[in-house]
């Protein structure tokens, strides 16, 4: 199994940059296919973007795309979500979470992932 940590959230200023971090534990992430979603108060959990197991393919939501950058350095155990340009609408909890083994499909919806971290916030000022 996996454990999940993320980090980095905090209160940035429109148009700025942020990095999350999410930090694995109890498994190697080189097996594990990793995405980010986000949730605001009384809305869905939204896809945010995704990277497979072997780094080949990552995919990204409409409202980031061209944005945000996911990223992986499995020699630290850690999947990372580079995001620029952000706007207030990006104010959400960022969560990271991770489905079974070599898992490639789907990658986009969150029913797939086992395994979630707590998520951090993002805030997002005009």
């Amino acid at each position: 199994q996996v454990q999940l940590v993320e980090s980095g959230g905090g209160l940035v200023q429109s148009g700025g940059s942020l990095r999350l971090s999410c930090a694995a534990s109890g498994n190697t992430i080189s097996r594990y296919s990793m995405g980010w979603f986000r949730q605001a108060p009384g809305k869905d959990r939204e896809f945010v973007a995704a990277i497979s197991w072997s780094g080949r393919d990552s995919y990204y939501g409409d409202s980031v795309k061209g944005r945000f950058t996911i990223s992986r350095d499995n020699s630290k155990n850690t999947a990372y979500l580079q995001m620029s340009s952000l706007k207030p609408e990006d104010t959400a909890v960022y969560y990271c979470a991770a489905p079974l083994p070599f898992t490639i499909t789907m990658l986009t919806t969150p029913s797939t992932y086992k395994y979630w971290g707590q998520g951090t916030q993002v805030t997002v000022s005009s």
